[in-house]
């Protein structure tokens, strides 16, 4: 055999193992798309019902967004009108009302002071001051003037 028969040798050889891990890679190749064909047909069998019933979801939640809406819209309605009805009552019936009570007060006041001057004030200005109200011309018991100097220190 000579040198170039060897080198012949020598490349068929390389090529017989060449050509041997190309058909194994393309053996493994056929078998990935086929099993990835087979995912993608079966992820499509799951996925066409599951669209199917999240697009009835989405209809169903449209309708109820419409229907919140819809009473949206009318307790806003409703809420304007009580404001109307309220602004109305209290411009028609408050003013009178307030006047009214005024006058009850004023009338009540009247009879209290009136009540008054028939005791003679004596026994009434005494129990006045001991709760604390102010009589112009009577003096300060002597036992407040010294509680309001040690309050704060102590």
């Amino acid at each position: 055999m000579s040198g170039g028969e060897v080198a012949g040798l020598i490349v068929a050889v390389f090529w017989a193992i060449l050509v041997s891990f190309l058909a194994v890679v393309l053996v493994r190749l056929a078998q990935t798309l086929k099993q990835a064909t087979r995912l993608v047909a079966d992820v499509t069998e799951q996925a066409v019902p599951l669209l199917g019933e999240a697009t009835e979801a989405v209809r169903s939640a449209h309708t109820q967004l419409d229907r919140v809406d819809n009473i949206t819209a009318d307790v806003q309605e409703v809420t304007a009108n009580a404001s109307a009805l309220s602004s109305t009552v209290a411009s028609t019936f408050g003013g009178p009302l307030v006047k009214v009570a005024a006058f009850g007060y004023g009338v009540r006041r009247a009879v209290g002071l009136r009540g008054r001057e028939d005791d003679g004030g004596g026994a009434r200005s005494r129990a006045d001051a001991a709760r604390g109200k102010v009589i112009v011309g009577t003096a300060i018991p002597a036992g407040r003037r010294g509680s309001r100097r040690t309050r704060g220190k102590g």
